[in-house]
C-alpha cells in the first residue's frame, strides 16, 4: 500500500525550534559590559537646604527668645528704677552709725508719695519722727541727701547737752551719737543766735532769728526738720532749714553694696552689710 501524496499543513511549514517566537526552554539572559549604562561616581553628600533652613530657624528662634527675654528684664529695671527704687550712695559721715560712707541703697520711692488710686496697692503713709528720709539739698536740688526726721509739723525743738527735746520732752534716740567735737554754741544749743556757725545759709539764719519762741524752733505746717544721725558732724536742718514734703524723694530700704575706703587701705567690701534692712 502505497502512501498517499502529504497533506499540505494548514498553519504553513514548519520552522526551525530556533526560529520559534519562544523556546520550549528557556535561555540564559547574557550580557555585556558595553551593554550597561556608564554612570558617573557619587558626589559627596552635603546637607540639603531643608536642613540649613531648620538649623537657622531654630538658632532664630532661640536668639529671639533671648532677646525677648532680655527686653522684658530692661522694661522691668526701668520700671522698678523710675517707680519703685532708687540706687544711692552715702558719701558722707552724717549718718553714722546708722549709713556708712561707701554704702549703696535701694530706696523706696513711693511709700511717701501722694497715694492716688493706688493706695491700695502700695502702703503710702506720710514721715514722722524717727523716719529716715532721703531728699532734695535746699541748697542744691540737684543733689540727695540722707537725714532722720526728728520733728513734723507742730513739733517744737530745742537742743541742749548732747540730748534733742521735742515739745519740752527729752528724746529717747538710741541711734544718735555724739562724737567728741569743738565747742560749736550755734550747734550744740540749738536754737542759738548768740553766735554765727559760717556754715549755715544766710537765708536760714535770717528766717530763724524770726522763727524761734522762747528758746525753742518751731516747725510749721506742711515742714519737717532733719538732722544727722552723727549730731557733732552733719550739715542738717539746723545749717539750712526745714525740709519741703515735694523735696522727699523716699525712704531707705536696704543697702546692695558697701565698700570701704579705709585711710591707707585699699578699697574693699564689708560683706556684713549686703542686704541690709536699714531702720
Amino acid at each position: 500500500m502505497t502512501a498517499g501524496p502529504a497533506q499540505p499543513d494548514p498553519h504553513g511549514p514548519a520552522r526551525p525550534e530556533s526560529q520559534l517566537p519562544f523556546s520550549s526552554s528557556p535561555q540564559p539572559l547574557t550580557f555585556r559590559a558595553s551593554d550597561l549604562p556608564s554612570h558617573a561616581s557619587a558626589p559627596p553628600q552635603v546637607p540639603s537646604r531643608p536642613t540649613v533652613r531648620r538649623r537657622g530657624t531654630l538658632l532664630a528662634t532661640a536668639f529671639g527668645s533671648v532677646a525677648a527675654s532680655l527686653a522684658r528684664l530692661t522694661a522691668v529695671a526701668l520700671f522698678v528704677i523710675t517707680f519703685l527704687v532708687q540706687p544711692t550712695q552715702i558719701p558722707s559721715s552724717s549718718m553714722e552709725p546708722t549709713l556708712l560712707v561707701g554704702d549703696l541703697l535701694l530706696v523706696n520711692k513711693q511709700v511717701f508719695a501722694p497715694a492716688g488710686h493706688w493706695r491700695w496697692l502700695l502702703p503710702y503713709r506720710t514721715p514722722h519722727d524717727g523716719s529716715l528720709v532721703v531728699f532734695h539739698y535746699p541748697v542744691d536740688p540737684n543733689q540727695l541727701l540722707v537725714k532722720r526726721v526728728v520733728a513734723v509739723a507742730g513739733d517744737r525743738i530745742h537742743l541742749q547737752n548732747n540730748v534733742l527735746y521735742r515739745n519740752g520732752a527729752p528724746q529717747n534716740e538710741p541711734w544718735s551719737q555724739y562724737v567728741p567735737a569743738g565747742r560749736s554754741p550755734y550747734r550744740d544749743r540749738f536754737p542759738n543766735l548768740q553766735e554765727a556757725d559760717p556754715s549755715a545759709e544766710a537765708t536760714w539764719w535770717i528766717e530763724l532769728r524770726s522763727s524761734i519762741r522762747a528758746g525753742e524752733l518751731p516747725v510749721p505746717p506742711g515742714r519737717y526738720f532733719a538732722m544727722g544721725d552723727n549730731r557733732n558732724d552733719s550739715l542738717d536742718s539746723r545749717y539750712w532749714g526745714f525740709v519741703r514734703p515735694d523735696a522727699i524723694v523716699g525712704e531707705p530700704l536696704l543697702t546692695y553694696l558697701s565698700i570701704a575706703h579705709e585711710p591707707g587701705d585699699r578699697p574693699h567690701l564689708r560683706r556684713d552689710r549686703f542686704g541690709k534692712v536699714i531702720r
